[in-house]
């Protein structure tokens, strides 16, 4: 049976893997992991030699199709990654030839956020649907969309950048912009919203979530804030709150413009579905027209924790589906 091949391109680690076609789904065959080389070149090149190791050990299938995620900004049509933050030095870098030179088969690239819209579409919570967003809320805010049965990407690969609008005149900044969606609404932006919140009380005397030092300050995450509204810590359910909001409405935006059936939510709203998801719903019904949002429904990722493991098979199913015959 063929098999697909994935690679993740991280700031921090990089993934190959293995999944093999069964139908309509996939199934992980087998999966390697290493931290990012320095340069570009030492990770491509240990990105091809791992997935060849990989493919050696299935002698009795192929891989057909390779399908590669990188966060951008990226150039998909040539393959390049443009100038991505988080691996430096990664200025227009070619990641698609060394693969399709090596391997002989169809290779595509894609961001973290379509190419988990295109995992969620296939086998997770949108599958069978013509048009859906998926959110990734994490590190940062960016939006995949499944515009009519198919992956819309725009007319130079920008679209789905919901990170980047602003929602107020002021709040954590992302994208560079303050009040922005990713702001609000990302790891980044809750840790910075709870260090603004709490240098503000510590004016006024310790704060319940917080150890007056200062010096604490900059340790603060959002996964610790997650852990503190969870206990019921006053400041900490006040940033939940804030970024439930804000989330609601852009959440309001994307259905008033693009009329999806289904909404999926990654990242910190899956797993903090219990804290966010009865103020985000509440803001969305608030803002977003009543016909609109009578047919989408929202929903954290079906796949969980694994969407990021079936993103680059996704992308790998998406590229053999447009290949000719």
């Amino acid at each position: 049976m063929d098999l697909v091949a994935g690679v993740d391109i991280g700031g921090t680690e990089c993934t190959v893997c293995l999944g093999r076609v069964d139908g309509a789904g996939v199934g992980l065959v087998e999966e390697r992991r290493f931290a990012t080389p320095g340069s570009s070149a030492e990770a491509i090149d240990g990105l091809c030699d791992a997935l060849e190791s990989l493919a050696k050990k299935a002698p009795a299938s192929r891989v057909s199709a390779i399908g590669i995620c990188c966060g951008g900004p990226l150039d998909t049509t040539s393959g390049t990654v443009l100038s991505q933050p988080n691996l430096p030095g990664w200025d227009r870098i070619d990641v698609v030839t060394p693969f399709r030179e090596l391997f002989g088969v169809p290779v595509a690239l894609q961001n973290d956020a379509n190419a988990c819209a295109l995992a969620e579409w296939r086998w997770g919570a949108g599958r069978g649907l013509r048009n859906l967003i998926f959110l990734t809320f994490g590190t940062g805010m960016g939006a995949g969309l499944i515009l009519e049965g198919r992956l819309y990407t725009g007319a130079n690969g920008m679209a789905g950048e919901v990170g980047h609008v602003r929602l107020a005149d002021g709040g954590p900044a992302g994208y560079g912009k303050k009040g922005s969606l990713e702001g609000f609404c990302s790891g980044g932006g809750i840790a910075r919203l709870a260090r603004a919140l709490a240098e503000e009380r510590l004016k006024t005397g310790p704060g319940p979530l917080y150890s007056p030092a200062r010096d604490d300050l900059p340790g603060v995450t959002a996964e610790k804030v997650a852990e503190a509204a969870v206990r019921g810590d006053p400041l900490a359910r006040e940033v939940f709150e804030t970024a439930a909001f804000y989330l609601g409405r852009g959440l309001a935006m994307l259905v008033d413009v693009l009329n999806p059936e289904r909404i999926i939510v990654g990242g910190i709203y899956a797993r903090r579905c219990s804290i966010l998801e009865p103020l985000t719903l509440k803001a969305l019904e608030e803002e977003a027209l009543g016909r609109s949002l009578e047919v989408c429904k929202v929903v954290p990722a079906g796949l969980g924790g694994k969407v990021g493991t079936f993103a680059s098979l996704a992308v790998a199913l998406n590229v053999m589906d447009a290949e000719p015959e």
